[in-house]
């Protein structure tokens, strides 16, 4: 997906990685928050702004804690979501 690795639950994105970064799905209603955080830039790999979706760089991953915190954050959304 987008050109990476997706991890997915239950048929909807919760992360995925592309060249060094992380892409999380944090949803609508948080991505001021997770752009707020250190080594964090939006998701425009098209050129189009996707809210929604993050880019973490490898910076912001380079503990095991910062890496679940952010996985935790994707999976946190993914369940929110109806199964595909």
């Amino acid at each position: 997906m987008f050109g990476g690795l997706a991890f997915m639950l239950d048929g909807n994105m919760a992360c995925g990685i592309h060249g060094s970064e992380l892409i999380v799905r944090v949803g609508r209603d948080n991505f001021e928050d997770a752009l707020s955080q250190p080594h964090t830039r939006p998701f425009d790999m098209t050129g189009r702004l996707m809210r929604g979706f993050v880019f973490v760089s490898e910076q912001g991953i380079a503990a095991d804690s910062e890496l679940a915190t952010w996985t935790d954050r994707g999976i946190a959304y993914a369940a929110s979501l109806p199964p595909k």
